[in-house]
């Protein structure tokens, strides 16, 4: 729900934004198009299904642009893949922000990240300064 108004707001402020819901030249993955009995899988399905073209197109579209930014914004709440996303993006040394703009359950390892935003000005104002440099 936020995270379409975030994606408005950094390009409003002149940052080129890779959005995962809308990538360049295909659709959002969700695992539904590959099955729509996704969500009772065995583990073996599950294995199996990471190596069906949509799953491959949507990990290289997603990983690539994870190579390409320079910062990552994960708009709480978020999944598993956005968790490991940032995470992989601290340890290759890019900037992350975590944007909270509703209470969330803290988390400890959040620390590890260059700040938590958690409003809309706040978040504005940390990109209107970067865009501004």
């Amino acid at each position: 729900m936020y995270q379409q108004i975030v994606v408005k707001l950094l390009r409003s402020h002149g940052h080129e934004v890779y959005d995962f819901m809308n990538p360049p030249s295909r659709s959002g993955f969700a695992w539904s198009s590959i099955d729509p009995n996704w969500e009772n899988w065995t583990t073996e399905e599950y294995k199996a299904a990471l190596e069906h073209p949509l799953a491959i197109a949507g990990f290289d579209s997603d990983f690539d642009a994870m190579k390409w930014a320079d910062t990552c914004v994960m708009v709480l709440p978020c999944g598993r893949s956005a968790n490991t996303e940032a995470g992989w993006m601290k340890g290759a040394g890019k900037e992350v922000f975590v944007f909270q703009p509703s209470e969330q359950e803290p988390e400890l390892m959040y620390k590890i990240y260059d700040g938590i935003l958690s409003s809309y000005d706040e978040l504005a104002q940390q990109f209107r300064q970067t865009s501004e440099v």
